[in-house]
């Protein structure tokens, strides 16, 4: 028996009766946040969780130290161009944040990157500059965030974004970089981003209404205050959010206003800045759009320029195209899918697909109007295109995974005028040191390219393997320069791991993807297995003992379902071929989970760890389809994929049921709550972080950050007796089984253990949903065993400062590591 117990949270029953039922709440009291009976639980939780921890002292410093040994503490970036400086960022040894730099380029024509000592202190160099110093600027407070930087350009006048808080609502400042000092004005408590406009003479900027919903963007002349700034659009519409920006080519100010179906662009010249906006494409229910502004030089039949706009949208295809538009036609408003299509994603599986809605996501794409790269891929989807004076990069995922090609701008301008789909050119990353594309799962993309001018093509791309490398490539070369390769120190060799991606049939046929890391040789299972990268492999005979909906009183019988569950592997292989697993997830908002590397991760690879990452529906990996049938009234479809994908990999004898902890964070902790209700037997261990368990609760608030915007992702159980029922079905804390309903369901009281964590500021995901969540794990009749870390000081993404960050993840990995047998045992 331990020494300490855990808080038990006094019930105060009160009827929540939003929506199309009542559901009665114990701790809906916990919502008070200033209360004293709030900040006495907290405070209790938070002694309970370092109690339970102590043991793991020593294995949270044996992590923090191997992970501080493997990082280059005293480094700095890429330099970057822009206008007339080259900008990088410092980091030094022992200071929590980056200082950002500056040095004046040589000329014009300057476009080689300088050689800086990385171990110089920040301002060492001739004409070198310091231009923000957060370990400075943080002095006296325990969380500070920036919430962007916009520079005019001559380099004098910079804005910047400050929370101290945690709840992302930002103080904005101008400072005089020839002096060093802040103006006067300060704008209190807005919207992340803004801009100055490029001579410096404005700032427009973005404020909440009282749902924080950011829906006014404001104007405001350098050197007058504040009192007289001007609102110059607002958003009527509850359920979009608003941003305002500066087009690339600096020629428009954008405002971006979008929910999560439907967006809009509006545009004023920079040379009026008091002028008014005006829409690019009026809006339209349920499309999307985005639009970047550039050119194609001497193109025009009298050698003159072509003003084009590029238009990225989903007028006819669900998975996204990219129109250019010549400008020279009309001004502005333009019409949904005006101009010639350069690029066009699938329809496979999308409830707007037409004919093809009904074929399965991942057929390949035939479509003729598309580049010859682009045929056959599976579950395409177009994400970008940016124009530069030299090149042209266009950006698009298939087969799961991101792809990014190249081509000239005078091959793009001879197709374009020959009406010919254009050259693309795959760019295949070969990694220093480790396996190429063919043996890697891995991100690529576009990075540091912010000018029109720019010569040459940054892109940076990196593996689970292989840490993130930047190049610098010659689109009329071929010439691919290493500028930078991420250090690992100590002794690490990415040819010690091993990564593949294999894939589930879940249990309504869909194929799955999952990715699997390893350190080779402590894997006997997976090693044994030889497949390696990108794979076609399908993982079989997933079907675990069927795990009934909530509610569902069916008895499965006496067994422990956790001991009934199959293994692929014989039976004279060994027990110790099995590994412990950590597998982690998300599946919401359309957001991938790509590869890549991370040396925290190092430490549990090394202790013998199995990593696993499902692709669950919900995400975008392989499209638009493949997040429509993971939202709204095909949520749960997340949850089973998760599960199906944990006994598929047990089945098939990679992982140990009785070592296998799961994680995700924020819509990622919906579905820990989720697989914790709906397969507990499954999961030794849950790590939820910032979980969002509560939540049918929240969404039926249109008066909380985000309610009524997401909606859309959701769907409205306000108004929808429909989308009320199904949510009541699946949010985790009002379908917290018992261990009596346990055992009728599964066989088994067995119930994971869990560990939550969250932020008092969080405006996200608020605090109460997983403060509540805790208490109702911790009744007697439901006997989970649980513990809670609470900031106090800090918001949706945790903590500020590197080292504290580290301390962070420290913690978190041993807890882990304990539950997976890899650490002490500790006892909650």
């Amino acid at each position: 028996m331990s020494e300490f117990s855990r808080p038990i949270a006094p019930k105060s029953p009160s009827t929540r009766t939003a929506g199309r039922g009542n559901f009665v709440d114990n701790y809906a009291w916990m919502k008070d946040k200033e209360a004293e009976a709030t900040q006495s639980f907290v405070s209790a939780e938070n002694e309970y969780c370092q109690a339970v921890m102590k043991p793991l002292e020593s294995t949270r410093k044996e992590l923090f130290d191997e992970l501080k040994s493997r990082i280059q503490e005293t480094d700095m970036s890429v330099p970057l161009r822009s206008h007339g400086y080259w900008y990088f960022a410092r980091t030094r040894e022992g200071q929590q944040y980056a200082v950002q730099c500056r040095i004046p380029i040589a000329s014009d024509g300057d476009w080689n990157v300088p050689t800086i000592n990385e171990e110089g202190e920040p301002g060492s160099l001739p004409g070198e500059e310091i231009v923000f110093d957060s370990n400075a600027e943080s002095k006296g407070h325990d969380f500070f965030r920036i919430g962007g930087m916009s520079m005019s350009n001559d380099g004098r006048w910079l804005l910047y974004g400050v929370d101290i808080t945690g709840n992302e609502r930002y103080d904005l400042f101008i400072r005089d970089l020839k002096t060093g000092r802040d103006l006067p004005e300060k704008i209190s408590q807005v919207s992340a981003g803004g801009l100055i406009t490029p001579d410096g003479a404005w700032v427009f900027y973005v404020t909440v209404d009282d749902a924080w919903r950011p829906d006014s963007v404001w104007r405001h002349r350098v050197g007058s205050a504040t009192s007289e700034d001007i609102r110059v659009w607002h958003e009527d519409d509850e359920r979009f959010w608003v941003g305002v920006g500066l087009s690339f080519d600096e020629r428009h100010i954008i405002i971006g206003t979008s929910s999560k179906t439907t967006s809009e662009v509006l545009m004023l010249p920079i040379d009026t800045p008091e002028g008014d906006f005006v829409p690019f494409i009026p809006r339209h229910e349920g499309i999307e759009y985005d639009v970047s502004f550039s050119c194609f030089e001497k193109a025009a039949d009298d050698g003159s320029d072509i003003p084009i706009a590029v238009v990225c949208h989903n007028v006819t295809n669900p998975n996204f195209q990219i129109n250019i538009i010549d400008m020279r036609s009309h001004k502005p408003p333009y019409q949904l899918n005006e101009g010639v299509c350069i690029a066009a994603g699938s329809k496979y599986g999308c409830e707007h697909g037409g004919s093809q809605a009904t074929l399965p996501i991942d057929t390949p794409d035939s479509n003729p109007q598309n580049p010859k790269i682009l045929q056959g891929a599976r579950g395409l989807n177009i994400e970008s295109l940016d124009i530069h004076e030299h090149f042209i990069t266009l950006g698009y995922r298939s087969n799961s995974l991101t792809h990014l090609a190249v081509i000239t701008k005078q091959q793009a301008i001879e197709d374009y005028r020959a009406q010919r789909p254009w050259d693309f050119k795959e760019i295949i990353p070969q990694p220093v040191g480790g396996d190429a594309r063919g043996e890697a799962l891995f991100s690529i993309g576009t990075a540091g390219n912010p000018s029109y001018e720019v010569p040459r093509l940054r892109y940076s791309f990196s593996s689970f393997t292989n840490p993130a490398e930047l190049h610098e490539l010659d689109p009329a070369t071929g010439s691919d320069v290493l500028l930078k390769r991420a250090k690992v120190m100590g002794n690490f060799n990415p040819d010690d791991y091993a990564e593949c991606q294999v894939w589930v049939e879940a249990r309504d046929s869909a194929r799955i993807p999952v990715s699997l890391l390893w350190k080779r040789g402590m894997a006997p299972a997976l090693d044994a297995f030889g497949h390696r990268g990108m794979t076609d492999v399908l993982l079989t005979d997933i079907r675990t003992t069927e795990t009934a909906e909530i509610g569902d009183t069916a008895e499965t019988g006496d067994a422990d379902a956790r001991d009934a569950v199959p293994s692929a592997v014989p039976s004279s292989e060994p027990s110790s071929a099995l590994s412990p697993m950590f597998i982690t997830g998300y599946g919401a908002y359309e957001i991938s989970s790509d590869p890549g590397f991370s040396v925290a991760r190092l430490s549990m690879l090394d202790r013998g760890v199995l990593y696993a990452l499902p692709h669950v529906r919900g995400g975008g990996e392989m499209g638009r389809a493949w997040y429509e049938q993971g939202r709204r009234l095909n949520k749960k479809h997340t949850f089973e994929d998760f599960i199906d994908a944990t006994a598929a990999l047990q089945r098939a004898g990679f992982a140990d049921p009785d070592r296998t902890v799961a994680n995700g964070g924020s819509a990622g902790g919906l579905l820990m709550g989720a697989i914790a209700n709906m397969a507990p037997q499954l999961y030794a261990g849950i790590e939820a972080d910032v979980p969002f368990v509560d939540a049918l609760t929240s969404i039926l608030d249109p008066s909380l950050p985000l309610t009524v915007t997401e909606w859309d992702e959701w769907g409205d159980p306000l108004h929808n007796p429909d989308v009320y029922q199904y949510m009541r079905s699946y949010s985790p804390y009002e379908n917290v089984p018992t261990a009596e309903e346990r055992v009728k369901r599964f066989g088994t009281a067995h119930f994971p253990q869990i560990f939550i964590t969250t932020s008092m500021n969080d405006t996200r995901v608020l605090y109460v949903e997983p403060l509540k969540w805790a208490a109702r794990l911790s009744e007697p009749e439901v006997g989970a065993k649980v513990c809670i870390k609470i900031e106090v000081e800090a918001g949706h993404g945790g903590t500020t400062g590197r080292y504290k960050q580290w301390e962070e993840l420290c913690f978190e990995t041993a807890w882990c590591l304990s539950i997976m047998g890899c650490a002490p045992g500790i006892s909650m």
